[in-house]
């Protein structure tokens, strides 16, 4: 198996890993406030959370490429304390957090929401704080939304293009995962190249989804 292959695989589940990592962390303190929160603007953070779900990756992955040149004061402030994000690991894993937050957010969002009052009134009486209901409780009760936010997440970033193209470009072992080989593969004419990475993703993430609405289904039978 040839090493740019498998340094191109490494890269795109590192990418992944790393997003839905990161993802998990943000997502669920953001699914709480938006179902909990009753703040008269939670509608606009609402729909900023899912505009990646319509809004077109390139459009996306322009304005993040517009932010992180030099040219654009975040960009200047960003190099002159030595720091590229434009065309590095760094800034994919910044365009792959934000093009993934709804696919990780809805799920966890979703599962919060139909968690009885009653439940977190019972933890706070017998007296839980907050953060311990959240930790000990609430997320053991909605670790189906979890592992599916969590699938999500993973699978979506492995699949990723148009914003990996516009801010990370083609570059081997830094930037090109296997979504960008795939399409390199096939403008080379080297069908087979791209038939191997293209298999790979698709056993991947069949095998990915199968897991989690496994795991799901069991879950839902113990509750």
């Amino acid at each position: 198996m040839e090493s740019e292959f498998l340094s191109t695989m490494v890269l795109t589940f590192k990418l992944a890993s790393i997003t839905t990592l990161i993802l998990l962390f943000i997502a669920i303190p953001l699914a709480a406030f938006l179902v909990f929160s009753k703040m008269r603007f939670k509608s606009i953070i609402e729909t900023i959370v899912s505009m990646p779900l319509v809004l077109p990756p390139s459009v996306l992955g322009f304005y993040l490429l517009l932010t992180f040149s030099p040219a654009s004061a975040i960009g200047e402030f960003l190099t002159s304390h030595g720091i590229r994000l434009a065309f590095s690991f760094e800034g994919l894993v910044i365009g792959s957090v934000l093009f993934s937050l709804p696919f990780m957010v809805h799920p966890i969002q979703s599962a919060l929401a139909q968690v009885p009052l009653s439940i977190f009134e019972a933890s706070y009486t017998l007296g839980k704080s907050k953060l311990e209901t959240m930790i000990r409780v609430i997320l053991p009760t909605i670790r189906h939304g979890l592992i599916s936010g969590i699938t999500l997440a993973f699978a979506h970033t492995v699949g990723e293009f148009g914003v990996i193209l516009m801010i990370g470009g083609n570059i081997p072992d830094e930037t090109r995962v296997a979504s960008i080989a795939i399409y390199d593969e096939v403008e080379s004419l080297n069908y087979a190249m791209a038939h191997q990475y293209a298999l790979t993703l698709f056993v991947v993430t069949f095998s990915i989804l199968l897991l989690v609405y496994t795991l799901n289904k069991k879950s839902l039978k113990g509750i």
